[in-house]
């Protein structure tokens, strides 16, 4: 038996567009809806939303059979949390609040066995189809997607530093906190943080490594997709949900 192959990586090393969508509901059947909607990737979120590695488990066996590979979105950069969720089979991970070199070396030593980083070893993790990948240590890296979260001003001026770090996929901009970082919370349209994360995705680009980027505004991602974003995440089950619901009751509500 083999470990599946990553295409989610191979596509974004290849500049190919990538749509994805974020789940924050924790729940395997909104997942399972999701993973079969045409997105070619879904984040399983664990920093803002109430999931926990049980509920994630679930969702990654929901998600197998769709068109969607998940990414988790673990809670910190922490070598624990990395190594529980890489044992149940996530292949791919964005770990947020990565600021230095130094902290982009860590997030990548969590992800691979010793000698090469520190992960801890188990005979018979998911990830492994439970031990019946009897390689899975020596060929696991492979298919791992390192997937770092650019979202201050110190990330923002080690972006070249960060990227250079063998084991990086990719660097991800996280809008929201930016946009906090900049003074502007709540407004990641501001024309300042816009041009921030314009510049920060051209510079990506320019070191090699593929941009990724969250807005539910299909202006500026079509915006951040030209200046060369390679995987945007364009909605999320809970925005969805609630504004699909709302346009719903507000259409029955309303007079004839």
């Amino acid at each position: 038996m083999n470990i599946p192959v990553n295409h989610f990586k191979r596509a974004i090393q290849a500049g190919t567009l990538q749509i994805g969508v974020w789940a924050q509901l924790a729940s395997s059947n909104a997942v399972e809806v999701l993973a079969g909607s045409g997105y070619d990737w879904l984040v399983i979120d664990t920093e803002h939303a109430p999931n926990e590695l049980t509920t994630v488990n679930s969702q990654l066996q929901a998600a197998v059979g769709g068109t969607a590979h998940p990414v988790v979105r673990v809670p910190w950069n922490d070598m624990i949390a990395i190594k529980r969720y890489l044992d149940i089979g996530a292949q791919s991970l964005l770990i947020p609040y990565i600021e230095t070199a130094e902290q982009a070396q860590q997030a990548v030593a969590y992800t691979r066995y010793p000698p090469f980083g520190v992960r801890g070893y188990s005979s018979a993790p998911r990830a492994s189809f439970y031990g019946r990948v009897k390689d899975y240590p020596s060929v696991c890296e492979a298919e791992l997607c390192v997937l770092l979260q650019i979202e201050t001003r110190l990330g923002l001026e080690n972006i070249e530093q960060i990227a250079a770090v063998e084991g990086v996929t990719g660097l991800f901009i996280g809008p929201g906190d930016l946009a906090a970082a900049l003074g502007h919370l709540g407004n990641p349209g501001h024309p300042q943080v816009v041009a921030a994360i314009e510049d920060a995705i051209r510079r990506i680009r320019a070191c090699g490594k593929p941009a990724g980027i969250l807005t539910t505004d299909e202006t500026m991602i079509r915006r951040f997709i030209e200046c060369g974003c390679v995987f945007a995440a364009v909605g999320s089950d809970v925005g969805i949900l609630a504004r699909a619901s709302e346009r719903l009751a507000a259409k029955f509500r309303s007079k004839p």
